[in-house]
């Protein structure tokens, strides 16, 4: 069931990278992460307030959002910290680049955790793992030449940096997450990490655009694909933390499988935006998808 899960949350991140796309392209970026950040914590507003004054119904309809500790609320702002960093990372490059280079990078993600395990939970390589890291690792250089023909140089590039950055720090909040959805109840992660996103995006926004003089401001135009990022977000992640939520669930096989939502950003953006050298970009996306199945497999 919670391969299911995984996947279904993919095709849902997938729509999700689109609207990303939709949303920030020739538009300011830090309105766009919080009203989409505000969508979500909209969403979950009901069911946070409504567990506490009718628990019984909320609980029957599998809803249900229990209290937290002190403690617990400090693991989810950890989270949330995480996560909105590297979501600031890669709106910014997204605006910047094709999301057919952002895609494929963005589905390196798997083996940053794998390492991230390795490291942290002494986890060894077999095999099939090696074959896919090897076979990931080449088909991203691969891609970094097909940036080349469109002058996106992967090591000068700073946008190429900040999709780099993003996903290191999305395989380290993957981990976080398998660390802490064992302690603390999903939908209760879920819903306070929607209401931490909209804490911690309002200073951002406070410093970075509204410090700022008005002329020097890049303009904010308003697009209902903005609203369909969180709504989508929260779709993604209600799938992946119940997949998560499972006693046998792995960390790494969820982590490859939602990078499959890869392949609908990639094919919808690329009918959406048409961008350049699509077939080339398509070989080595699918490549790097099959080392993190290969990885998936060894797992």
């Amino acid at each position: 069931m919670w391969v299911l899960l995984a996947l279904l949350s993919a095709f849902l991140l997938g729509i999700y990278d689109v609207f990303k796309k939709l949303s920030v392209n020739g538009n300011a970026v830090f309105p766009v992460l919080l009203i989409s950040a505000i969508t979500g914590a909209l969403l979950f507003l009901p069911p946070t307030v409504g567990s506490f004054l009718f628990p019984d119904f909320f609980q029957s309809i599998h809803l249900y959002v229990p209290a937290i500790t002190a403690r617990e609320h400090g693991l989810i702002l950890l989270k949330t910290l995480l996560v909105v960093s590297s979501w600031i990372l890669a709106f910014s490059a997204l605006k910047h680049l094709p999301i057919t280079i952002v895609t494929p990078i963005r589905a390196t993600g798997p083996i940053w955790t794998l390492v991230g395990a390795i490291l942290l939970f002494q986890e060894n390589l077999n095999a099939l793992q090696w074959a896919g890291v090897i076979t990931t690792l080449i088909f991203f250089y691969l891609l970094s030449t097909a940036g080349k023909l469109e002058g996106i140089h992967f090591r000068k590039n700073t946008w190429v940096l900040f999709v780099v950055g993003a996903t290191l720090l999305g395989a380290s909040s993957g981990l976080y997450d398998k660390y802490i959805i064992r302690q603390i109840d999903r939908l209760a992660v879920q819903a306070w990490f929607s209401f931490y996103q909209v804490v911690v995006m309002l200073p951002v926004l406070a410093v970075v655009r509204w410090s700022r003089p008005k002329s020097k401001r890049i303009p904010f135009h308003w697009r209902w694909s903005i609203p369909a990022i969180g709504v989508f977000l929260l779709l993604a992640d209600f799938a992946y933390f119940y997949a998560l939520s499972y006693e046998d669930s792995m960390i790494s096989v969820i982590s490859a499988l939602r990078r499959g939502g890869v392949l609908v950003a990639f094919a919808t953006g690329a009918l959406l935006f048409h961008e350049h050298n699509i077939r080339q970009k398509g070989i080595y996306l699918l490549g790097i998808l099959a080392g993190i199945l290969l990885i998936s497999l060894g797992s």
